[in-house]
C-alpha cells in the first residue's frame, strides 16, 4: 500500500524557520523523482520542489534560495527545509511520487507577518 506521510508543518511568524518531512512506504522510493506541492485558499495547487533519484533539484522562482529540498533514500524520506519564511508561502504542502502521481495529505503552513 502506497503511502505519503507529511509532518513538520505550523504556524510561524514572516522571517522564520520550517522544515517538512515525508516518509514513504509501498513503493521503489530510491528510483523515484519525489516533489513538494502547495494549495492556497482559491489557488490551484503548484511545485515548490523537485528532486530526482540522482539528487537534481529544481525549484519554483519565488523559493529559489530560500527553499532547499533534499532527501534521504535509507529513510524513505524527503525534505523541504524553508527559511525566510513569507505570508505568501502559506498553503497546505503537498510530498509527491512526481512520476506516479501519488500525494499525501497535505500540511499546513502558516506565516503570519
Amino acid at each position: 500500500q502506497v503511502q505519503l506521510v507529511e509532518s513538520g508543518g505550523g504556524l510561524v511568524q514572516a522571517g522564520g524557520s520550517l522544515r517538512l518531512s515525508c516518509v514513504a512506504a509501498g513503493f521503489t522510493f530510491r528510483i523515484n523523482t519525489m516533489g513538494w506541492y502547495r494549495q492556497a485558499p482559491g489557488n490551484q495547487r503548484e511545485l515548490v520542489a523537485l528532486i530526482t533519484s540522482g539528487a537534481t533539484t529544481t525549484y519554483r522562482d519565488s523559493v529559489k534560495g530560500r527553499f532547499t529540498i533534499s532527501r534521504d533514500n535509507a529513510k524513505n524520506s524527503v525534505y523541504l527545509q524553508m527559511n525566510s519564511l513569507k505570508p505568501e508561502d502559506t498553503a497546505v504542502y503537498y510530498c509527491n511520487a512526481y512520476e506516479l502521481g501519488y500525494w499525501g495529505q497535505g500540511t499546513q503552513v502558516t506565516v503570519s507577518s
